[in-house]
């Protein structure tokens, strides 16, 4: 609580009133609705990116996070721009079709249980 004191952050200002999360690789990203000590509420975007160091015998892990908090009078000019910019990717590149995964062709080895698991 002292830490808080010292930087101006205040328990209401770190009030979240609805979240969701999105997985997506190594990165997940956090949207947060909060409300500030005055009761208005902004956006919160944190984007999370793990990331592995040292040996892969013994790896160690962290985490480097990078926030935005975007505030109710700039809603429309963000969505907005966020829009058009999402509309030339797709103009340019087409939408995103997810590459579906073939496993390779075996030699001769379908008595065998090849199992390819991600995490």
């Amino acid at each position: 609580m002292e830490e808080n004191r010292k930087s101006g952050i205040t328990e209401s200002e770190k009030e979240i009133v609805f979240s969701q999360t999105i997985k997506a690789g190594k990165r997940i990203y956090y949207i947060d609705v909060k409300k500030n000590r005055k009761d208005e509420m902004y956006l919160s975007i944190t984007e999370s990116k793990k990331i592995v160091s040292g040996e892969s015998e013994n790896p160690t892990f962290s985490f480097e996070k990078h926030k935005i908090f975007l505030y109710r009078e700039d809603f429309a000019k963000f969505a907005n721009s966020l829009n058009e910019a999402i509309n030339f990717i797709v103009a340019e590149q087409g939408e995103y079709q997810p590459q579906s995964y073939e496993a390779p062709a075996t030699e001769n080895n379908d008595d065998k249980l090849n199992i390819d698991i991600d995490f």
